[in-house]
């Protein structure tokens, strides 16, 4: 089952959501405004990906904030205040992939 991480409000999620409902592929949705991700999932998400990669730098939040002046720890960052995670983020078994990819939607569906 792949699991698609994101919030209901980003435009890039609900096409991988719908995507998905249109192929029949069998998804999770994890909503980040809802629930917080575990350890394991960040490790995961962490070690295909470097942190600053994952930040969403044209997010609200992250210009709000002024995140563009400040230095941070982007890993610690990113898992105190998820909203600035770009989205959707695509996990299947031990892969990651960052934003909505119809291709490998299809491919991971297929397995």
């Amino acid at each position: 089952m792949i699991q698609i991480i994101g919030t209901k409000k980003c435009k890039e999620t609900a096409k991988a959501i719908r995507s998905c409902k249109e192929r029949s592929i069998a998804f999770q949705f994890v909503d980040l405004s809802q629930r917080t991700l575990s350890e394991g999932e960040w490790r995961s998400l962490f070690s295909a990906y470097d942190a600053e990669t994952l930040i969403d730098e044209s997010s609200a939040y992250y210009i709000k904030e002024g995140y563009a002046w400040r230095s941070f720890d982007a890993a610690q960052e990113l898992a105190e205040h998820p909203q600035l995670l770009k989205t959707p983020v695509l996990r299947y078994k031990g892969k990651v992939h960052l934003g909505y990819d119809p291709a490998i939607l299809t491919a991971w569906g297929t397995l």
